[in-house]
């Protein structure tokens, strides 16, 4: 019932408007689009100004991910690959600037655990270890973007360091 007062309401509020706009001059109407414009334009201009620091902080993160070329990822798949990313940056083993970052250094048994976003207090089986494996690589696999190849070989040298402290 509601649906049709409301439909109602807003077509007779459409046929005013568009009454009201038949009945002036397109001079009066074009001037009209361009103050509400510049003024429209002026509010957001101080708007980014004053707040863009705040506003522009997540939409940039997500857009810098996207320019990984990671197709079909929802937003906590991308939530778990920058945190994946930020671990990874840390630790000092990855670097967005430095293409030939050297991965010599062994990597903790701890840290492997991190990567791979496992509890390392919990008892975890092969099999876990490799459904996280494969969950990450889904991601990040150098077929899917060929931009992290270096994060795809960080993900493996976790995986092989978890599997031997499980042995």
């Amino acid at each position: 019932m509601n649906i049709i007062i409301y439909t109602v309401l807003i077509l007779a509020a459409l046929y005013f408007l568009l009454r009201f706009f038949a009945s002036i001059n397109s001079k009066k109407i074009s001037q009209g689009v361009r103050i509400i414009l510049f003024i429209g334009l002026i509010v957001v201009a101080i708007l980014f100004a004053v707040a863009g620091k705040f506003l522009l902080t997540l939409p940039l993160t997500v857009a810098s991910l996207a320019l990984l070329k990671l197709k079909g990822l929802s937003f906590f798949q991308l939530i778990s690959l920058f945190r994946l990313i930020q671990t990874l940056r840390n630790s000092g083993r990855f670097s967005f600037n430095d293409q030939k970052v050297s991965n010599a250094n062994t990597m903790s048994t701890s840290e492997a655990y991190k990567i791979l976003n496992l509890n390392p207090s919990k008892k975890i089986t092969k099999d876990e270890v490799n459904k996280a494996y494969i969950k990450i690589q889904k991601k990040i696999h150098p077929d899917i973007s060929p931009e992290t190849s270096r994060l795809s070989t960080i993900v493996n040298e976790a995986k092989d360091i978890v599997i031997k402290n499980l042995n």
